[in-house]
């Protein structure tokens, strides 16, 4: 049993075909899983694997110099234990579940609850992205670059981001279960912020930014070089967004909502 182990654990190893599949495949952007997948579906394949065998692969001597868990959709520098992985119910805990969120977030008649998601452009771009950030009731939105999609660093920009805001500006953020969200206890330390997450798969349970991107697009296609974009680029993006008439509020501008509601807002 364990020679057949190593056996299996060596098939990328012996099979140059089959390795120069496994990593095209990877350079496209597929994950393990999709591979084997397709392998086990292709009648002219003629190797079949499972996607643990590219996983070991990838994290192997010769795939860690050829730099290939860059390529995988959840990098890591080294692997987690195959049955030490933290399970997903402990990173987004049911009572952050959106069914779990208060009506008058729901109904849009409390000021200052955000949706949160980045925009990922091509591959060619590298992990550069833009975060989306978006105010339920107003629809004022924020939007800044990030070099990598590592959730720390991207927790701490959003908290640099909403600090300067008063604390009735900033109440709660809805995310959907991306591993660029996993750190979001720290915006509970850091602002006192409360996260809510959308069932898995279920990106459109936050309807406003996602409707916000597709706005977004039509600036910040794909294939932009994202991190070629200015500052001050980026800021005039933001004042056009926020200051477009909008029906869903009876074509007042979002900037024009939100400054309404701040300064409406409690004197303590």
């Amino acid at each position: 049993q364990a020679d057949r182990k190593r056996s299996r654990r060596r098939k990328l190893e012996r099979l140059p075909d089959l390795r120069a599949e496994v990593i095209r495949c990877l350079h496209e952007g597929w994950s393990p899983e999709q591979i084997a997948g397709r392998l086990s579906i292709e009648p002219a394949a003629p190797h079949r694997l499972c996607h643990e065998t590219i996983y070991q692969y990838v994290y192997s001597a010769e795939g860690q110099s050829a730099q290939l868990a860059r390529l995988l959709p959840e990098r890591r520098r080294k692997r987690k234990p195959r049955y030490a992985r933290t399970p997903r119910n402990r990173v987004f805990p049911v009572e952050t579940s959106i069914h779990k969120r208060p009506p008058e977030i729901n109904d849009r008649s409390q000021f200052g609850n955000w949706e949160g998601d980045l925009m990922i452009f091509e591959r060619a771009q590298g992990q550069a992205n833009v975060a989306t950030l978006i105010e339920r009731k107003s629809r004022f939105v924020v939007l800044f670059k990030n070099n990598d999609r590592q959730s720390k660093p991207i927790m701490d920009r959003l908290i640099k981001e909403m600090s300067p805001l008063p604390y009735y500006a900033r109440r709660s953020l809805t995310f959907d279960r991306g591993f660029e969200f996993v750190s979001w206890r720290q915006l509970k330390l850091g602002l006192g912020i409360d996260a809510w997450f959308c069932d898995p798969s279920a990106p459109y349970q936050k309807g406003s930014v996602e409707n916000m991107n597709k706005r977004v697009r039509r600036y910040l296609p794909r294939d932009t070089p994202v991190l070629s974009v200015s500052e001050p680029a980026i800021r005039l993006l933001i004042d056009r967004l926020n200051d477009t008439p909008r029906k869903c509020l009876g074509y007042r501008t979002p900037r024009e909502v939100f400054r309404e509601e701040i300064f409406n807002g409690p004197l303590h």
